[in-house]
């Protein structure tokens, strides 16, 4: 995949045609001045992933008009040797501020900034504004899944490749997902017996006193990773949490294994928002936001191969109604693969991981639904409500089926009336009336989940994800 910019792909104007002139032609000597400011901004404007208005965007755009003004006035004496060097360096310059305005403005990248942008006001509202009102800031699931949709919905941003789009949406990933570990660490503290009595030891005041500072820190570190800190840096955050990190191990706690260990958690929050604070040059490095080469990438592609080949094998046999091809012991064999890649906490390769997670899920689902219908044996007393959603589950395991071995994209018909059948079957599970049958409530809601999981699956196999 090419992720260069129009400096890969244009020759240095100099090097197209070999010029008629002697090298110490004026206008030539010109042209190669020209020329090597040219070459200094092209790696600049090639990975440059803000937008229009950003201070770097105005001044590479304030050089490059520049530079074409200086080659426009290059006097070429009407020679066409020397005229054609002039237009070659001034369309070189044109495809750099081209080149520029098009990721700048890109569908994509302002696709970036509205989600970074409801990301922020979600954070604002739910996580900075109350702390500093001088509240509590809840944290509770649904704030987690609301975190977990705009990752997802990052995640699926589509970059055709382009470095300064890989970029942006990596550095708003990286800031998400590092804004749900630090909260996500505020839910587990939350289940803590935490703060000890201060009767406990002379030294907890001082430990309880550290914890509301760092709960502090904490609020403050989610406003600056979501650009919501005002005056506040990254720099003096690190210096006050490295203070605290000093007054816990000040403290004398060596007799007490109780207080001991209750430090030991302190310290080890103030580390976990510490490992945050060097996002700043998050996204600078091409190996972690290009991952066509990267190894982990590699390894869940091998694994989805391997998937791939099972799926067909299972739908082989079922078409021949066979049930006797049950990989289940691979396929779990591939999760335990899957769980053991190393994701580095990239967001786009833990959600490579998830997909493929979920296409193992899936066939083994299918084959264990297979095999539950084929060991089904009804006695004669069974409710009526329970033998429907049965029913139902059979149509399911068809319709899976299907789903598994779908191939093609959303605007086909037969992805319609995939996606129209499953809807059908949902409806026909609300329709079922338990009549105060428990086992035909909890059937039903298990069938429930099973349909919607097929048409999850169904889209996520048409969503055109890339990493």
């Amino acid at each position: 995949m090419d992720h260069g910019g129009p400096q890969q792909q244009q020759q240095h104007p100099m090097e197209q045609q070999q010029p008629a002139y002697h090298p110490q032609h004026p206008a030539m000597m010109r042209l190669y001045e020209i020329q090597k400011e040219v070459a200094s901004l092209g790696p600049q404007v090639c990975t440059f992933s803000g937008l229009q208005n950003d201070r770097d965007y105005k001044r590479l755009e304030r050089e490059l008009t520049r530079l074409l003004l200086d080659v426009d006035q290059v006097d070429t004496e009407g020679k066409p040797e020397l005229q054609g060097a002039r237009k070659r360096a001034a369309q070189e310059v044109e495809g750099l501020l081209r080149y520029l305005e098009e990721n700048a403005t890109h569908p994509s990248r302002l696709a970036i900034e509205q989600l970074s942008y409801e990301a922020r006001q979600l954070v604002d509202e739910r996580v900075v504004a109350p702390q500093r009102a001088g509240g509590v800031t809840e944290i509770n699931d649904e704030l987690v899944d609301a975190l977990q949709q705009l990752v997802l919905r990052l995640t699926q941003v589509k970059t055709e490749g382009r470095v300064p789009l890989r970029k942006a949406r990596y550095r708003a990933l990286t800031r998400l997902c590092a804004v749900q570990d630090v909260i996500e660490g505020r839910t587990q503290q939350q289940t803590l017996s935490l703060p000890l009595s201060g009767d406990t030891h002379e030294a907890v005041n001082c430990i309880n006193q550290v914890m509301v500072k760092v709960s502090v820190a904490r609020s403050q570190l989610v406003a600056l990773l979501m650009g919501l800190s005002g005056r506040d840096s990254c720099a003096h955050l690190s210096r006050i949490l490295t203070e605290m990190q000093v007054e816990l191990d000040a403290l004398d706690v060596s007799g007490n294994a109780v207080i001991r260990n209750y430090r030991k958690q302190v310290v080890e929050e103030i580390n976990g928002l510490l490992k945050h604070l060097d996002l700043e040059g998050e996204g600078d490095d091409t190996r972690r936001y290009d991952l066509a080469q990267n190894n982990s990438i590699r390894e869940i592609e091998g694994v989805r191969a391997h998937i791939s080949h099972l799926r067909e094998g299972v739908l082989r046999h079922c078409v021949m109604g066979d049930l006797s091809f049950r990989p289940k012991a691979e396929l779990q064999g591939l999760l335990t693969q899957l769980d053991q890649v190393d994701t580095a906490k990239n967001p786009c390769i833990r959600e490579a991981r998830r997909r493929a997670v979920v296409e193992v899920q899936a066939v083994i689902t299918f084959l264990d639904l297979r095999e539950a219908l084929a060991r089904r044996q009804p006695g004669p007393n069974e409710h009526p409500s329970h033998r429907a959603v049965w029913q139902v589950l059979g149509s399911l395991s068809e319709l899976q089926a299907q789903v598994l071995g779908f191939d093609g994209k959303r605007v086909d018909k037969s992805y319609m009336i995939l996606e129209e059948l499953l809807t059908k079957q949902l409806l026909a599970l609300d329709a079922v009336d338990p009549q105060g049958d428990e086992t035909t409530k909890v059937a039903r809601k298990q069938a429930v989940k099973f349909a919607q999981n097929i048409l999850n699956y169904l889209d996520m196999k048409t969503d055109e994800w890339e990493y």
